[in-house]
């Protein structure tokens, strides 16, 4: 599984010194609070189609992109660093980098829960006030509000303060995260104008599109605490789907034929009993014995019932040799030659030295 290949690289990297996680000082209450007041003036004047509406429209009408239009070319790509999917994917590639160098899935985590609240916070907005955008305007003066539209606030702006603004909030050292705090910043601010220069956007979609992002990066250690869990709960998760497969790739051994002795004991009641159960030693089978039922001695033998069967009789006849104890295939060494069970050429009766009883005749 590659996630797992990939969390068996991260566990190999060496330990990272401890990371600071940012909490809700005073100084971070306060920018939240005057943020929020910031926020809700502007919905209130766009609301009541105050003076911002009127600066709306005026700019608008001023038509940057006619003013400047060598500047069209370079700010159509320029914009693309505000949409949701390339600066996220652009984000993940280095947040992920760090979770792998840093033994951690916090800054990946943290960006995703800041594009959720993103998502969640500005689509609402958007959906509820239905503000037509510049080109679709239809009535001079009018805040165009509850139209339809999708543009209030603005999501490109939005998008750049909580995409790029997240590295600055995970940033390691002060001095690093001084120099990202001005870099992402800058880049918010150029794709705000950069909307307004285009056209697609209102002044004060823009003013509030900051306004949005900004909420969100001083929102997040409130979110802290459930990223902390939720990262537990992922390694968990990771540990148990290792050990699954780590079970899973285990074969049970098949288990070693052990060798048994073969005998049987017929009781005087005609029962057949093992040996074992009775108590007494295992009778090895002689390797001459199938087929026969006694001995020279008349001594009882025991017969294998699946070497001989009960109505078998003897091909010839029984000789004064003693018989040789039966080794099991398994017991045999390499080098034992096989045995064949018939007597050999010179205990067989020669032919023709003997005649064939013949059936009613004289014994």
């Amino acid at each position: 599984m590659r996630i797992d290949r990939i969390f068996a690289r991260l566990d190999r990297e060496p330990e990272p010194p401890r990371l600071e996680i940012p909490r809700m000082s005073r100084h971070r209450v306060a920018l939240l609070g005057a943020t929020l007041a910031f926020y809700l003036a502007i919905v209130v004047a766009v609301l009541t189609t105050s003076w911002l509406v009127e600066l709306d429209w005026k700019v608008m009408l001023f038509r940057p992109y006619q003013q400047w239009p060598q500047l069209h070319a370079f700010l159509d790509y320029f914009v693309v660093l505000g949409q949701r999917g390339p600066t996220a994917v652009m984000v993940m590639a280095w947040l992920g980098w760090r979770s792998w160098r840093q033994h951690t899935l916090r800054p990946l985590l943290t960006l995703g829960a800041a594009l959720l609240l993103l998502n969640v916070t500005v689509g609402a907005v958007k959906l509820g006030l239905g503000r037509l955008g510049p080109h679709y305007a239809t009535q001079i003066g009018s805040a165009e509000l509850f139209a339809g539209g999708d543009i209030f606030p603005s999501g490109h702006t939005a998008n750049a303060v909580v995409t790029w603004g997240i590295l600055a909030y995970l940033a390691t050292t002060p001095t690093a995260r001084r120099w990202l705090s001005v870099g992402s910043a800058s880049l918010a601010l150029g794709v705000g104008a950069t909307t307004v220069y285009l056209g697609t956007h209102w002044l004060s979609d823009v003013l509030l599109g900051w306004a949005a992002g900004l909420l969100i990066l001083l929102g997040l250690p409130w979110c802290e605490p459930l990223i902390g869990r939720t990262e537990t709960a992922v390694l968990a998760f990771r540990a148990r789907l290792r050990e699954r497969g780590r079970l899973r790739g285990t074969t049970t051994p098949a288990p070693v034929p052990v060798p048994v002795a073969v005998g049987s004991a017929l009781s005087p009641a005609g029962d057949s009993r093992s040996a074992a159960t009775a108590g007494e030693e295992p009778v090895l089978e002689p390797a001459g014995a199938a087929g026969r039922s006694s001995g020279p001695t008349g001594s009882s033998h025991l017969t294998a019932p699946h070497l001989a069967a009960p109505h078998a009789t003897a091909p010839y006849p029984t000789t004064t040799q003693s018989p040789r104890p039966h080794t099991p295939r398994s017991e045999r060494a390499p080098g034992t030659p096989v045995v064949s069970r018939r007597p050999s050429h010179a205990d067989r009766p020669a032919r023709g030295s003997q005649a064939r009883p013949v059936p009613g005749g004289p014994a």
